[in-house]
């Protein structure tokens, strides 16, 4: 597996790592935030990454790869084109549920790794897994470049994140930065 220093230096040469006053996908406030579709714009790094974390998962031989968009879908394809399988996403529906469109299928029985950029409570894995679950398909493990949750996610299947990333989340109500008088931004994919 790829070294953590390696990893720290692409995220600094690709700007992955921000710092301000951020809303987490999860509602919660911090002062770091890691944009990892930056490193996803150069191909030559979202290769690496993917490549060693699908190294991971060889011996569970998985049929497809999904990740739930949009955090996912890059590197749900690389991992899988370095896995040699198929690579779907999940997409949220109309009504805000996670779904297969666009003609994409899992058949019954299939091996599916769940792959997400960053984790920090893992709903979204959560969701994605439920819908594998749902189709017939068989969850054998779940990636992520950055596990931001202090080890605590939990998705009751093998968990390889490439890195571990402990940074302070606060609760709105309780949050350092709010009562400085910072506003917070939103700078995830669900606004």
């Amino acid at each position: 597996m790829i070294a953590k220093e390696e990893i720290l230096e692409i995220f600094a040469k690709t700007g992955v790592l921000l710092e301000g006053h951020f809303q987490l996908t999860s509602g919660k406030h911090s002062a770091r935030y890691l944009q990892c579709a930056k490193v996803f714009q150069y191909p030559e790094h979202a290769e690496t990454l993917c490549k060693s974390l699908g190294e991971s998962f060889i011996q569970e031989k998985p049929d497809l790869c999904i990740g739930p968009a949009l955090g996912g879908v890059v590197i749900a394809y690389e991992t899988a084109r370095s896995l040699g399988v198929r690579g779907l996403f999940a997409e949220r529906d109309k009504d805000g549920t996670m779904a297969l469109r666009r003609g994409f299928t899992i058949e019954p029985g299939e091996r599916v790794l769940v792959l997400e950029d960053v984790v920090t409570t893992g709903g979204s894995v959560k969701e994605v897994i439920e819908l594998v679950k749902e189709l017939g398909g068989n969850v054998i493990g779940v990636g992520t470049i950055v596990d931001r949750s202090g080890g605590t996610a939990d998705f009751g299947v093998p968990y390889t994140s490439l890195i571990q990333v402990d940074v302070t989340a606060y609760e709105p109500d309780d949050c350092p930065l709010c009562r400085a008088g910072s506003p917070a931004v939103k700078p995830g994919s669900r606004k």
